[in-house]
């Protein structure tokens, strides 16, 4: 008896056994393979560039920019629309204004609502009201201004929401510009563009390919040397200021005499600049913003620079800002061709600055905005300097 009943407990057991695989089968176990850490379809899990791990929508349709030059990117990706807040660099309606993104932009970002102030000092409460589906957020590495992991955390901690964090590099050097590209494709990932980071990245890629090969030959010993002046870097200045590795001329074979003195922006002692003697002197025409139009007035007035090989030649050019809440690229690939055309007029005879300047403002920021970039420096951009 005790034997039957034993089998009679294993046929059971058997048959619940069964049921049980039975009715696993049937459940639905799509969300497993979506990538999402939960097994939640509408959030993914992603890495952001300081190794920070973050569950974000996998839809997202708002989003926040914090940082200097983070919008920006927004843009270079046509998701501006996202953007359901900004930070108060936005809300300023300036007579000067540097950034052609902000050109074609600003009326449709001026009114939507702050949620802190410029340069990544986001106020909390600001971005809780708002309730975006995450913050994008950047800043210049080893600069005041730059962003952390930390500083990530803090505010996503403080708010309640996903905050996607990244430096936002540069084209100086192959560090700061595997920071630009890594920091576009996340952003593109995030938010369902990834086409369009490797389109803007091959775009950049295929512009400085076309500036080094059109200089490709020319023999060191016959550089042009020259000098970028009164280069802006958080506001205005005057001669002394400028680029030891300034973008475009290391693209277009220049001798750069300021170079060996790092890659940040510096300020040179003028008896350098004299000593150095440039054969070409680029203006950064921002510095008209200081009184006496800043390192023109320079060159014009201060008797130390009369004797200048450029001054005595009428080699001194302008040349349109870049640095304005970050490094503005579309600004920097249209200077760089402005610059070969100046300096190897043989090389570049097929290229008109002006439209080709239009083509890449199209391309990034989705108007041709030079004319009204340039007329905000009196159309000394782009141009010889009477000096």
């Amino acid at each position: 008896m005790d034997i039957i009943k034993g089998s009679f407990r294993i046929t059971i057991l058997t048959i619940v056994l069964i049921c049980i695989t039975a009715f696993a089968g049937c459940v639905d176990n799509s969300k497993e393979t979506s990538g999402d850490i939960s097994g939640n379809s509408d959030v993914i899990s992603v890495t952001d560039n300081f190794g920070r791990e973050i569950v974000v929508p996998s839809d997202v349709k708002s989003v926040l920019c914090s940082g200097s030059g983070c919008m920006r990117y927004l843009v270079y990706l046509q998701s501006q629309d996202l953007a359901v807040g900004v930070d108060s660099i936005e809300k300023e309606w300036r007579e000067i204004e540097g950034r052609p993104y902000a050109l074609v932009h600003r009326e449709k970002l001026y009114e939507l609502p702050l949620f802190g102030e410029y340069r990544g000092k986001d106020d909390p409460e600001k971005v809780i009201d708002i309730s975006p589906d995450l913050v994008f957020k950047t800043g210049s590495t080893g600069t005041s201004y730059g962003t952390s992991g930390a500083e990530a955390d803090t505010l996503s901690a403080k708010t309640g929401i996903p905050v996607v964090a990244f430096p936002y590099g540069s084209l100086k050097n192959q560090a700061e510009k595997d920071e630009f590209y890594s920091g576009l494709r996340l952003m593109g990932k995030v938010l369902g563009k990834d086409e369009r980071a490797e389109e803007v990245i091959s775009y950049i890629e295929d512009i400085m390919a076309d500036l080094k090969s059109r200089t490709k030959g020319i023999p060191e010993d016959e550089f042009k040397r020259v000098y970028v002046g009164g280069v802006s870097s958080a506001g205005a200045h005057g001669i002394i200021s400028t680029e030891p590795a300034y973008p475009p001329f290391l693209w277009v074979n220049a001798d750069n005499v300021a170079s060996g003195l790092g890659s940040a922006h510096v300020d040179v002692a003028k008896e350098a600049i004299i000593d150095w003697d440039p054969d070409y002197i680029f203006i950064d025409v921002s510095t008209i913003q200081m009184e006496n139009s800043g390192a023109i007035g320079q060159l014009k007035n201060d008797p130390a620079l009369k004797g200048l090989t450029a001054k005595k030649t009428g080699n001194v050019y302008g040349v349109l800002p870049y640095n304005f809440y970050n490094a503005n690229y579309e600004t920097v690939f249209s200077d760089a061709y402005f610059i070969g055309k100046i300096l190897y007029p043989e090389r570049f005879s097929d290229i008109n600055p002006e439209e080709k300047a239009d083509e890449i403002y199209t391309f990034f920021v989705g108007e041709p905005v030079l004319d009204e970039l340039n007329s905000q420096f009196n159309n000394t951009g782009f141009s010889k300097i009477d000096i």
